[in-house]
């Protein structure tokens, strides 16, 4: 039965693979977002407390 041999279906695999991991993550990487976040300061706000009437 030839398609029980992985000779030929194995290399097609592979090499698909590998021109998955060339290609695509440049491309994916290489977008850039429109909104950058900013940092925000780290200073925590100042609570008080406050007591119930």
């Amino acid at each position: 039965m030839p398609q029980l041999n992985p000779a030929p279906w194995f290399t097609i695999l592979v090499f698909s693979w590998l021109i998955f991991l060339t290609v695509i993550p440049p491309k994916v990487l290489a977008h850039s977002f429109p909104n950058e976040p900013t940092p925000q300061s780290t200073e925590k706000p100042k609570t008080e407390p406050w007591n119930w009437p």
